[in-house]
């Protein structure tokens, strides 16, 4: 039998379940797609029970497997989002949507009782985001709907609750509690005033580390039993635990972000501005990040551009970079408002809208930047040839690369607890690099 890892990889929009052998191959993978449906004011939100169904089923179906021996199972999920349990475990509320509007009269109400939207921001390492704050949820609940809050008996992070479900244990990770929350003061290293003051901290379960396993017995099996992780912090432990000196990844989708682990200047109110942020590593260590909504915008343009040059969709990738065709023009205030109509061809306009683009990179990049000798990029923009070309023109003093790692964030909640599972050294080949 092969001994493995499971991982859940839970998305916005895909979940994902990968049994890992101990050279991280993918052994097996199963994918699916849930319809979202509604909480209680019609805004869309994840299907928790179906979800929960799927979860407990798909380990059920491999859990005495007569091909696999599933020596461990972790989590990675998205963040921003709270599970809010009775003192039954039975769902309180919905697992309520961060993009949802935040209430504005109880926004109004926190920031008048603890500080204005920067004072929070700097000792949260949180830019003012609304519902994306998650511990602001907790507020918003115990004053927007208090009967459902004094039911709750523990609000448990997304990837948390995942894990409970199999090893029966509740608990918070840093992860989670780090990553734009408003819950953590980074200045002390313990939750901010106001988690004590409103008695939110009663509600979150103890914290544990992530980089250690629960033992576990589980359909009568002994597992090591990982309590999940956020999914950015996932997706960066196979380039901490692979590159040995200081760099920076940009990871780019529908946003691009800047992390630098080996910056540790304290966030400035410029740089809160100006969509700065702290995430944290699995291990504890400040990640100082910056945002860009790059991913966004240039789905927009191909759009924009397929209709204005009668091209199919994605025939950008088709695209060499060619330099001859950039042309000096101004930089834009907003990425979106590129014209397309100002160019002769798609490959003309596309190549000075990737301009744009490492224009305004480079401007969101150098924020956390540092002066490290090695930048790294994944995600969609790593497969894009003028985005890497400019952006190593960009950056003449850096090794530019273009990166992947496959399956990144299952991979990295893998790593997290390899100790735990994995009797082979941790292999030095995960990930695959180009330099530009």
């Amino acid at each position: 039998m092969i001994p493995v890892i499971a991982i859940f990889d839970i998305g916005k929009t895909n979940k994902k379940f990968f049994l890992f052998n101990e050279d991280y191959k993918i052994v097996e993978e199963l994918s699916v797609y849930f319809e979202e449906i509604e909480d209680e004011d019609g805004f869309a939100c994840e299907d928790i029970r179906a979800l929960r169904r799927w979860v407990l089923d798909t380990l059920s179906q491999y859990i005495h497997s007569n091909t696999y021996d599933i020596k461990a199972v972790n989590f990675s999920a998205y963040g921003a989002s709270f599970v809010h349990l009775d003192a039954h475990d039975n769902l309180v509320a919905p697992l309520y949507n961060y993009l949802k509007p935040y209430p504005v009269a109880v926004e109004e109400k926190f920031y008048s009782a603890y500080g204005t939207k920067e004072d929070i921001a700097l000792r949260t390492a949180s830019p003012a985001l609304g519902n994306l704050n998650s511990g602001l949820q907790l507020y918003s609940l115990k004053y927007h709907k208090p009967r459902l809050f004094e039911r709750t008996a523990q609000s448990v992070h997304f990837p948390q609750y995942l894990s409970s479900l199999i090893s029966g244990q509740k608990y918070s990770d840093i992860t989670s509690i780090g990553c734009h929350t408003a819950l953590w003061d980074f200045s002390k290293s313990n939750y901010h005033d106001w988690v004590m003051k409103e008695d939110i901290d009663k509600k979150l379960p103890p914290i544990f580390s992530s980089a250690k396993s629960l033992d576990i017995n589980y359909n009568g099996k002994q597992l090591k039993c990982g309590i999940g992780l956020h999914d950015s912090s996932a997706a960066f432990i196979p380039y901490i635990q692979n590159i040995a000196e200081p760099f920076l990844l940009i990871s780019t989708g529908t946003w691009c972000i800047s992390m630098n682990a080996f910056n540790d200047s304290p966030l400035t109110r410029d740089e809160l501005e100006k969509d700065c942020l702290c995430y944290m590593t699995y291990e504890g260590g400040t990640v100082k990040s910056s945002r860009l909504f790059a991913g966004y915008a240039h789905e927009q343009i191909i759009k924009k551009l397929s209709q204005h040059f009668i091209e199919v969709p994605n025939y950008f990738e088709k695209i060499a970079y060619d330099k001859t065709l950039l042309k000096e023009e101004p930089e834009l205030r907003e990425l979106t408002d590129f014209d397309v109509t100002n160019y002769h061809s798609y490959e003309e306009a596309y190549t000075n809208f990737i301009k744009q683009v490492i224009i305004a990179q480079k401007r969101s990049t150098d924020l956390v930047y540092n002066n490290v000798k090695i930048i790294f990029v994944d995600g969609g923009f790593a497969k894009n040839e003028t985005y890497m070309q400019l952006l190593a023109e960009a950056y003449p003093k850096a090794e530019v690369y273009a990166a992947s790692v496959s399956q990144a964030t299952a991979i990295g909640a893998a790593m997290a607890i390899h100790k735990d599972w994995n009797h082979l050294e941790l292999p030095d080949n995960i990930i695959s690099t180009r330099r530009y």
